[in-house]
């Protein structure tokens, strides 16, 4: 039985505390995101110096996603049996660590193994920060305190971009790498300091906060049932959630990948009208990161609970996602720019949601699973990722333009709703109930 920290004192008022945890997760997926960014944005940089081609460019720039994908499973796994503050801290020093060390490489074979641990270490980020989420905020927060953390894959993309860009205009390209990856290292040290497992753990929150966030557990047998992996890929909701979030990876990798070259190939943006213009979609996705995650919170506790709230959110971001497929056939550049930034916030307040959903799904307690199922939504999604910018350059190789691969992200989010309206069923924590009868 854990015990109450000695500040861990009754009190009228609850502590806030999960909040300035959440918030350090925000800051964490951040610094996940510049480190991604930095070498697409310092390639040209170092494209010559290196020797390569275009295309073991984009080889080398593409190896990160197949890590990252793989490792999501083990990852997951381990967040489960040593828990987030520990995975958390792990995950950053280690892609810290090969964001630094990219700026003493000379060689394309040791750029693309940087790269590749990279992805491995990544892939944490997500599983860990769902299992905090899980363990530090009742069902009827989640989804906002899922927007705060999920928005800075937004923020860290939109703040790499002018941060990094100064560092190699003035430092060189190693410097962009040196940066990024020590405020990394920086971050673990204060996390270490802040963060506990659990928030009775905490001497920084209070008996009531800790009463708030823990709730009542309603069914006890199922909090000490340990589900096995034939159980949970037995289950239709835990393959709904993962294809679901794959249909969400294909609309979503266009504007990591494509969407420059989009704006500037077809919609003819000059380098500057792209930089001032173009991070318009990366706003529109960062505020709905949080207006998703609060909506579905708003709809939740509102007595129309957690399934309704989650699913009304994704389903709407989806569809709203899907004015992506319309922004291929616009007469006008900017209504192109105005409809894929209503599809990027879109897809962005859906994701509040199903990152959410790992959470609401799992059995609560000792033998929860959240980081596993986590994990493995996020590995199908990521492989679906990976497809997307193949087979939008597929078709614009075909056709001469975007607009069929535009569309065909339309179609992967109109699927998505499909899925989640459904395939998905009831959101609640007894969907393993037929491993606890097997059991009995």
């Amino acid at each position: 039985m854990r015990v109450l920290a000695p500040a861990a004192i009754l009190a009228d008022k609850p502590t806030r505390y999960r909040w300035f945890l959440v918030f350090m997760a925000f800051i964490a997926i951040v610094t996940n995101y510049m480190d991604r960014a930095n070498l697409s944005l310092a390639l040209p940089y170092m494209k010559d110096e290196f020797g390569l081609t275009s295309a073991e460019a984009g080889f080398i720039l593409g190896a990160f996603f197949w890590t990252y994908a793989l490792f999501q499973i083990p990852a997951g796994m381990l967040v489960d049996r040593f828990g987030s503050k520990i995975v958390l801290a792990v995950a950053v020093v280690w892609w810290s660590a090969f964001t630094m060390a990219t700026s003493v490489v000379r060689t394309s074979a040791g750029l693309l193994g940087v790269r590749l641990m990279l992805g491995v270490g990544e892939a944490g980020a997500f599983p860990a920060a769902t299992k905090f989420v899980e363990r530090w905020f009742p069902p009827g927060e989640r989804g906002m305190a899922t927007g705060i953390y999920d928005s800075g894959a937004r923020g860290g993309t939109l703040i790499a971009i002018p941060v990094c860009t100064a560092l190699i205009a003035g430092f060189g390209w190693q410097a962009s790498f040196l940066v990024t990856g020590l405020i990394g290292i920086i971050w673990v040290v204060v996390w270490m300091f802040m963060a506990s497992e659990y928030p009775s753990q905490s001497r920084f929150v209070n008996r009531a906060e800790v009463q708030h966030i823990q709730g009542e557990i309603k069914d006890e047998r199922i909090s000490t049932v340990r589900i096995r992996w034939r159980v949970l890929l037995k289950t239709r909701a835990i393959w709904a959630m993962a294809l679901g979030l794959a249909c969400q990876s294909y609309v979503i990798y266009f504007f990591i990948t494509w969407y420059p070259t989009y704006l500037v190939n077809e919609r003819g943006f000059s380098m500057l009208q792209l930089g001032f213009f173009g991070v318009l979609p990366g706003i529109a996705g960062f505020i709905g990161s949080f207006v998703g995650g609060w909506a579905s919170d708003k709809i939740a506790n509102s007595g129309y609970g957690i399934g309704v709230g989650r699913k009304v959110c994704i389903v709407i971001g989806m569809m709203l996602s899907a004015s992506i497929g319309l922004a291929g056939f616009a007469t006008q550049a900017w209504l192109a720019l105005a409809l894929l930034s209503l599809a990027f916030f879109g897809v962005s307040a859906a994701t509040s949601s199903m990152l959410a959903l790992p959470a609401d799904v799992s059995p609560p307690g000792s033998k929860s699973i959240v980081g596993t199922i986590a994990g493995f939504q996020n590995s199908i999604a990521n492989f679906a990722g990976i497809a997307s910018p193949v087979i939008i350059g597929y078709l614009k190789d075909q056709t001469g333009s975007f607009a069929p691969g535009l569309l065909s992200a339309s179609f992967a989010a109109l699927v998505g709703c499909l899925i989640y309206i459904f395939m998905l069923g009831p959101v609640k924590p007894d969907i393993f109930n037929h491993a606890i009868e097997d059991k009995e």
